[in-house]
């Protein structure tokens, strides 16, 4: 198991491009099952998740090639239609196969999912969108089966309906995209209500589109899909990572750096920028390719001072979850107080304790925490709960006095390429080792 190593005080400067988004390359991989014809996705990143999903692909009857510049996915085999546990346990993303094979296969049977332990996030909108559509679903031994009546004897086919997809914490993003791929081969048409806004439904929507689907209202809370009889391959960038952008705006602020972000998603960034305005993170926005929004360049400072902030996470267009742990680190640093409320996944602060450990003063009130601005963090061993509390804890260790070891990396090697590099490029003194087993693991384990 890897380990971090981080000499903090360190300011990053420099030039760094963002890479393609984990969170939209998944759904779009999945995609693939939908066709007969090669699916080509760029600008995706060499992640664990992206692996195992690869290697889901492959088990589900697909080609997976992988260069520097793209994947190519080609569906090959429809009588493998299992996911099993062993592959689906490691990423909850895992679940994005089961509307498109239910879609074209008839059949679909997929282990529940896995992934980062931040609390409840149930299925059930995935299963309840799905039969809406028509779909038979029952659970055994682990693994929703999803079947398509009359699609094994030739002619079954999902059915356009109304579905709504609201729940306790707002919309479901990987819902929205299940129902969304399934209903582009369903008969008749599909209207999702209380769809999620992300930007990485819009752009699944758009590769869709780009296959022969007929979509209208992607980003929108309701979406409109006219069912087709098939869908054929397509050639398609993936969006920018907008939570890796976040991340290292605030490991630049955090060091006081100065550092320009290419390929930069600013459009869909507007609450993030907002909050870091307020702190006192400066973001000079410059034309990107052709001056689309989604693709910018991004000068990063910031005031010497930091504001302490209010925050909510909300769905898009609000402030992302996903980038509440590596706000938590920068507000540490902050003059006075902030207070951060968390509405999507309500105890998602398992990375308190460990800034705790590192001289932060945070307070956890139910969902919301309060963090009182220190002068300084100091270097400590901490240990990483999940991928975005890995890169709140990397971002603190930059920051801190001293060294910091942050252990079990491996979850942000799920959706960080090579962070430590990149960082490093920056001017960061950051390594990664081999852990060595404790001696009591030694004599428990034999060795």
């Amino acid at each position: 198991m890897d380990q971090f190593i981080i000499h903090g005080g360190h300011r990053l400067t420099g030039r760094l491009a963002i890479k393609g988004s984990k969170n939209a390359a998944l759904p779009l991989m999945a995609a693939a099952l939908l066709t007969d014809e090669p699916l080509i996705l760029q600008d995706v990143a060499d992640l664990a998740d992206i692996r195992n999903m690869a290697r889901l692909l492959a088990e589900l009857g697909c080609t997976v090639e992988q260069t520097d510049h793209a994947t190519t996915i080609t569906n090959q085999d429809e009588s493998r239609s299992h996911a099993r546990y062993d592959i689906v346990k490691t990423m909850r993303a895992s679940i994005c196969a089961l509307g498109p094979m239910l879609a074209k296969r008839g059949f679909a049977r997929v282990s529940m999912p896995g992934g980062c332990a931040i609390g409840d996030r149930p299925v059930d909108l995935h299963l309840r969108g799905l039969e809406a559509l028509g779909a038979q679903i029952q659970l055994h031994e682990g693994d929703i089966v999803a079947r398509v009546p009359g699609a094994r004897g030739g002619g079954g086919r999902l059915r356009g309906s109304r579905v709504f997809l609201g729940g306790p914490f707002g919309s479901t993003v990987l819902g929205t995209a299940n129902v969304m791929s399934a209903a582009t081969l369903a008969e008749g048409v599909t209207v999702i209500e209380c769809a999620a806004c992300e930007p990485e439904v819009v752009d699944l929507a758009n590769l869709l589109i780009a296959m022969g689907a007929r979509i209208e209202g992607a980003g929108s809370p309701r979406i409109t899909i006219v069912g087709v009889d098939s869908l054929g391959g397509a050639t398609h960038r993936v969006i920018p990572d907008r939570i890796e952008a976040g991340t290292y705006m605030c490991a630049v602020a955090i060091t006081n750096g100065d550092v320009t972000l290419d390929n930069c998603p600013i459009d869909c960034l507007s609450a993030v920028l907002n909050v870091l305005d307020r702190v006192g993170v400066h973001v000079a926005v410059e034309a990107g390719p052709a001056s689309d929004p989604m693709r910018m360049t991004a000068r990063i400072t910031s005031s010497r001072n930091l504001r302490g902030v209010e925050l909510t996470t909300q769905p898009h267009p609000g402030f992302p979850t996903d980038l509440q742990a590596q706000t938590m680190a920068l507000l540490s640093l902050a003059d006075g107080n902030s207070v951060i409320t968390e509405r999507i996944y309500p105890e998602r602060f398992l990375h308190v304790a460990e800034l705790g450990r590192m001289g932060a003063r945070i307070t956890r009130i139910g969902s919301t925490a309060i963090v009182s601005g220190v002068r300084k963090l100091v270097g400590a061993p901490v240990m990483a709960s999940d991928l975005r509390a890995s890169a709140c804890l990397i971002l603190a260790g930059l920051a801190a006095e001293g060294t910091t070891t942050v252990s079990r990396v491996y979850h942000l090697d799920r959706g960080y390429e090579q962070m430590e590099v990149r960082l490093r490029s920056l001017g960061a003194h950051i390594e990664r080792i081999s852990e060595k087993p404790s001696p009591a693991a030694v004599v428990e384990s034999g060795v």
